[in-house]
């Protein structure tokens, strides 16, 4: 019986071999996606889990939905971020504008709320603010100049 399976060679002699590296090169546009999308994602998701973790879903139940839903927002913007990064880059300064709103939302959303639910918001805005910065930095680097 003759062997027509095909041998597994090296792929760099494939006819496509160079248009797919500058695709991906493209897709990527010089940035490291692990080192900015994963920890904003895993921002978001703690952010929606916050409620949960830290016990206060019915000393505050306005912010246990807020929460959920900035939370949602910043690990959906993280998806984009990775998904389509030269047209969701733009939306980073809607993280850092998330990040700041998050500093101040247990003083308007909550009632007279306990240190630990102030600073568990201050931390999480906090740190949207300088991952959206990290993000809106990435965008100008890998821009095209005029």
């Amino acid at each position: 019986m003759a062997n027509v399976s095909p041998t597994r060679g090296d792929i760099t002699s494939h006819p496509d071999a160079s248009e797919m590296r500058a695709r991906y090169a493209r897709m990527l546009g010089g940035r490291d996606v692990a080192l900015v999308d994963g920890p904003v994602f895993l921002l978001g998701l703690y952010c929606a889990a916050s409620p949960w973790i830290l016990h206060y879903t019915t000393s505050q139940p306005a912010l246990v939905t807020h929460n959920l839903i900035v939370g949602l927002a910043i690990a959906l913007l993280a998806l984009g971020f990775t998904r389509a990064p030269e047209r969701m880059y733009g939306l980073s300064w809607a993280m850092c504008a998330l990040g700041v709103w998050m500093i101040i939302s247990p003083w308007i959303v909550g009632e007279s709320p306990d240190a630990g639910v102030v600073w568990n918001n201050i931390v999480i805005g906090a740190l949207a603010v300088i991952l959206g910065l990290v993000c809106a930095g990435t965008a100008a680097k890998s821009a095209p100049r005029p």
